[in-house]
């Protein structure tokens, strides 16, 4: 006898179902099969989160607190307490770039937006916002798989006007106010809109006066940008200070340069009377890669690093960031500082008080992830038809047209073939730009065009830097060949 038709429909959604399952993440912390830790104080989710973290920061040694102030930090086993990564980056989608995030297996890929400058061409904060929605409910299912984080240093809203940084790529521009609105719209789509909790922690970079990597000797380890009280207040602030006060960002991050002769990350006139009093930034203060040793290394702030742990935390910064590629100072070093009395350990639990308040405003502390709000997003959450579709009208919203000479836009029906000139007209990874993930599929200038007209192709130049013309004659003679040409500005 013939079996019957199975309906095809139903078996995709339950293998779906079941590797979301497979690939649950365990508890954080406060794992309700752990008898040891279930009615301890702060894993209690009825008790204020201000009350669950002073009594968490009552139960750990010293040495535990400061292993818990470096961005790998270390796990607290007696206290059913797992190690955490802090850098993740979400700068246009959920980025491979910090070690928080891992591609591949049940997440091979995400949604990619457009880099930050061409978004905020559009001028559309509700599109912002969106993009922010978007992002978060994918960096969730990835947090929901096991293979990334809850925490994500993005976005970068330094101020862009001198092309020589390199990175204005990343930023919403030159004009402080627009910086400002995109801040704040992206961050509230971040993290959500359940008041103190938070769906993922944004992060608004670098704080401030920060726009130099490497020019005529002079390097961002090294740079002292020596601004006017008017153009920090005017200029350089704003969108820091749109993202805490409209955004309510839960962390912002310190660069690695001086201001006035007072590196960022030590300036307690910038980080505790601006950016905690004045602000009143409700979260952590982390600092950029390396910069608390940069202090004696290469600014010769101070002589030890002792003495840098001490002015960091004293300055305000809560957490710090270390690479892969830099040792943890403040988890080597926090603890001398104290038995040095250039710290004291009060000092290091108001510092841990807020990466904690952090973790526990994302969930981190109440249990079974499954659970809570946002614990049934999953894979048949990323790459979803509908966040690709937005990812595509945001590149059409920040399409900026500089020139049409003689109306050749748009182009009419007699314009059968196209000519596509240029090395980046038909390439993948250098069209998603910086700190991106790996994007659901790509789509090049090349096969955007042909999928409209028919199209002839020569790259003209071996790459972008086009030191030679060996590929122009074939590249000339093509666009002869066609009824228009275009090409990738190289």
């Amino acid at each position: 006898m013939a079996s019957a038709a199975v309906p095809l429909y139903p078996i995709i959604l339950l293998l779906l179902l079941l590797s979301d399952a497979t690939s649950a993440r365990e508890p954080f912390a406060c794992d309700p099969s752990d008898a040891a830790t279930a009615n301890m104080p702060f894993c209690r989710k009825t008790l204020p989160i201000t009350e669950r973290v002073k009594d968490l920061v009552g139960r750990l040694t010293l040495e535990e607190k400061v292993r818990l102030l470096v961005n790998n930090a270390t796990a607290v086993p007696r206290l059913g307490i797992k190690a955490y990564e802090w850098w993740s980056e979400a700068l246009h989608g959920v980025s491979n770039s910090g070690p928080g995030t891992k591609f591949g297996g049940d997440f091979p890929a995400v949604t990619i937006f457009p880099q930050v400058i061409t978004t905020a061409a559009s001028f559309n904060s509700t599109l912002w916002e969106a993009i922010g929605r978007v992002v978060s409910d994918e960096a969730r299912a990835m947090y929901n798989g096991g293979v990334a984080g809850l925490t994500y240093w993005s976005p970068n809203v330094n101020i862009f006007r001198d092309l020589r940084w390199g990175r204005g790529q990343e930023t919403p521009g030159e004009d402080p106010v627009v910086a400002g609105k995109y801040a704040a719209s992206y961050v509230r789509g971040l993290q959500g809109d359940d008041g103190e909790r938070l769906k993922v922690a944004a992060c608004c970079k670098h704080f401030t006066a920060y726009d130099l990597k490497n020019w005529n000797g002079v390097e961002s380890f090294n740079f002292n940008a020596k601004v006017s009280r008017q153009d920090i207040e005017d200029t350089f602030n704003v969108p820091f200070k749109m993202c805490v006060i409209e955004g309510n960002v839960a962390s912002i991050m310190c660069s690695y340069n001086q201001v006035n002769g007072v590196p960022t990350c030590a300036n307690p006139n910038l980080l505790r009377k601006t950016v905690r009093t004045e602000w009143a930034l409700n979260g952590y203060v982390v600092s950029d890669c390396d910069a608390i040793p940069n202090f004696f290394n290469n600014q010769h702030y101070t002589s030890t690093p002792e003495e840098a742990a001490a002015a960091a935390i004293k300055a305000g910064v809560w957490t710090w960031n270390v690479g892969l590629e830099c040792g943890p100072l403040l988890a080597l070093h926090a603890q001398n500082a104290v038995n040095m009395n250039l710290l004291s350990e009060a000092e290091v639990n108001n510092a841990l008080a807020n990466t904690l308040a952090v973790q526990m405003r994302l969930g981190m502390f109440d249990g079974e992830p499954s659970a809570q709000q946002h614990g049934n997003l999953g894979l048949r959450d990323v790459c979803t038809v509908s966040h690709q579709e937005l990812a595509l009208e945001a590149a059409r919203q920040g399409i900026v047209l500089l020139k049409n000479n003689g109306q050749s836009l748009p182009l009419s029906h007699h314009h059968r073939t196209v000519a596509i000139i240029g090395p980046n007209s038909n390439v993948t990874d250098t069209m998603i730009g910086n700190y991106a993930g790996v994007p659901c599929q790509y789509t090049t200038p090349l096969q955007g065009i042909g999928s409209f007209t028919k199209t002839i192709y020569q790259p003209g130049c071996t790459n972008v830097a086009c030191l030679d013309d060996k590929l122009f004659g074939e590249a000339i003679d093509t666009a002869r060949q066609a009824d228009a040409s275009s090409s990738d500005g190289t």
